[in-house]
């Protein structure tokens, strides 16, 4: 089927769309009746939103710390690490605004809820991306874009039309990875018969490891968060492919491709675990 006819609000007419227009009209429409549901309550929000700000603070002063003792991380300097922390704030932001039910695949397999989502005509991994918000996530959008600001007014950078929409097509690249990385570590739910989501929490863990220059890490480390798990494609090597950092820089180029294919493997898991899925009676 190459087009879908969506029922309109009362006296408007049917809007016919194809079937990307339509998939993104439904996830907007669900993400949009969670967020109206949550922010029912809106001192919740406004707590999220202040704790988020303050976590986040506090990795900044502890760098800030740092460099009042050091002058550079292994040639890389204050701000450039400002930018670097600040493009995981971002990935982990947008992670938890638009994509938050991606953590509650695995409570959702257990429970057997899962079957809600299979029967609608709507994409099961939008369906499931879009069951939950992290109003924190705002508040961690809201710093890492700050920070970015900040940054690239402080960087020996010169800044182009071209190295502009480069770092936006780099940013945009690395929350790809990071929503893809998030997605194929959830699908192991449907392999792993847990409520909760551990092992997709001890990877996200490791993520972490990305908020600093990745060469300041053994091989060992640095291979497995560039190759295995390519956490260091959301921050370290898009920072520096923007910021000219030696060999580094070019690798960078390489994200947009890395984020392609940390979302195709995230979504392959999901359909092949779906293949497993024995609903809540088996």
């Amino acid at each position: 089927m190459t087009t879908g006819t969506i029922a309109p609000p009362e006296g408007r007419p049917a809007v016919v769309r194809g079937p990307v227009r339509r998939a993104l009209w439904l996830y907007r429409r669900s993400l949009g009746a969670k967020i109206r549901s949550v922010m029912e309550y809106e001192a919740d929000f406004w707590i999220l939103m202040v704790a988020a700000v303050m976590t986040q603070a506090v990795g900044l002063v502890f760098l800030w710390t740092v460099f009042r003792r050091i002058p550079d991380i292994n040639g890389w300097g204050f701000w450039e690490i400002v930018l670097v922390y600040a493009m995981v704030y971002v990935a982990e932001g947008v992670g938890s605004l638009f994509f938050e039910g991606t953590w509650r695949l695995a409570w959702l397999v257990n429970q057997g809820e899962l079957d809600r989502v299979l029967v609608r005509p709507y994409s099961p991994v939008l369906q499931v991306m879009s069951i939950d918000v992290g109003l924190n996530g705002l508040g961690n959008i809201t710093m890492g874009i700050g920070l970015i600001i900040a940054a690239v007014q402080q960087v020996d950078v010169d800044w182009t039309v071209g190295r502009a929409a480069l770092a936006l097509v780099l940013l945009v690249s690395g929350v790809a990875v990071k929503i893809g990385l998030n997605l194929a570590s959830n699908a192991s739910a449907f392999w792993i018969n847990a409520p909760f989501s551990t092992f997709a929490f001890s990877l996200h863990s490791l993520g972490e490891l990305a908020r600093f220059p990745i060469t300041i890490y053994s091989l060992g480390i640095r291979a497995v968060i560039t190759f295995v798990l390519p956490f260091a494609f959301v921050s370290f090597f898009p920072a520096a492919a923007v910021l000219g950092e030696g060999t580094s820089a070019w690798v960078g180029l390489l994200t947009p491709l890395v984020a392609a294919w940390c979302v195709g493997m995230g979504v392959w898991l999901f359909r092949r675990g779906l293949r497993r899925y024995e609903s809540a009676g088996a």
